[in-house]
């Protein structure tokens, strides 16, 4: 568990540490980012959601100058990241999809490695590393190679490298993935202790709850555009009614069931699941009613309040995790 200090910073009062203004990016004739306007203020969680390939990562690697940016302008606290790149390079910290340690060196030689990157000194690289190693709980393999290590040791590792230089500014593009639960709930753990320490960060994940948990503000992005924006309770009142999730019996009786239940305010969120927003009981009564004319057998049914997931899909018109439709930069 991290013991980071916390500094007590009210995001509605502090300044943009992260600052984008009608960020632009193409990759030929498609449209990876189109016109993104946000600001991270210290101590916040901004919460960058949409399906595969709506421009997310491409997003993070223009705010971390691993893409040029065609249009626009952003900010790192302070440096422009179009034209002071290495200020800004030593302002952030960057945990991506794919962990960025060297599997040769142990925990600390990886510690020791990044710190060294960012030219601290050797007093104060030295510890860092400590400080890293006990506030993070990595002691019992801090000097075991990085290719021994469990996945969600591996993405505490990548995730602590990024704070080896204590930058006011952290970019974490899907921190989580391919983490069980218990290790994802160590990581958001990690990631309020990081917020709470007065850090900007920018938080990429296919994961709704996740976003649920720790984002002070969401920001939904399809196609490279924002689509919705708010705080995971606005976001939600947005919907103003209820959702019906029906699970039917059988895969090949989808098509039927959509039918059934008026095409044009349904979505599919698998083979067997379907999702409707309706006003009432009686709303959802009258579609079971219809379901059950049209022979459609459910294996199960509930009425309840939206989720962000529900939020997601009403406004992409699909789950998260699926295909935005044109992709974004190869591998972005």
């Amino acid at each position: 568990m991290s013991t980071y200090v916390q500094m007590q910073v009210n995001p509605e009062q502090a300044s943009p540490v992260i600052e984008a203004v009608g960020l632009r990016k193409r990759f030929g004739k498609v449209t990876a980012v189109d016109g993104l306007d946000f600001s991270v203020p210290a101590g916040s969680v901004l919460g960058l959601l949409g399906p595969n390939g709506a421009g997310k990562t491409t997003t993070v690697k223009l705010l971390t100058t691993l893409l040029p940016i065609d249009a626009g302008r952003a900010s790192v606290a302070g440096h422009d990241v179009g034209s002071e790149l290495a200020a800004v390079r030593a302002s952030i910290g960057l945990a991506g999809q794919s962990a960025a340690v060297d599997d040769k060196l142990t925990v600390r030689q990886n510690l020791d490695f990044f710190g060294r990157l960012y030219h601290l000194p050797r007093p104060r690289r030295n510890e860092r590393v400590t400080e890293l190693i006990e506030r993070f709980g990595m002691d019992a393999y801090a000097d075991r190679l990085a290719e021994t290590l469990s996945g969600g040791e591996r993405r505490r590792l990548d995730l602590v490298v990024a704070l080896i230089a204590e930058p006011p500014a952290v970019f974490l593009d899907e921190p989580t993935t391919g983490l069980d639960p218990r290790g994802r709930a160590a990581i958001w753990d990690e990631i309020r202790a990081i917020r709470d320490a007065g850090t900007a960060v920018v938080l990429t994940t296919q994961y709704l709850e996740e976003a649920d948990q720790l984002a002070d503000r969401i920001i939904i992005i399809d196609h490279g555009a924002v689509v919705a924006e708010g705080t995971s309770r606005e976001l939600k009142a947005r919907l103003g009614r209820d959702v019906l999730e029906i699970t039917i019996a059988e895969p090949r009786q989808l098509s039927a069931a959509r039918s059934a239940m008026d095409p044009a305010h349904v979505v599919a969120t698998d083979e067997r699941t379907l999702h409707a927003s309706v006003a009432d009981t009686e709303e959802s009564l009258a579609i079971l009613r219809r379901l059950d004319r049209a022979g459609v057998v459910l294996a199960d049914f509930q009425l309840r309040r939206p989720t962000l997931d529900d939020v997601f899909i009403e406004i992409t018109g699909r789950p998260a995790g699926t295909e935005a439709g044109e992709p974004e930069e190869a591998a972005a």
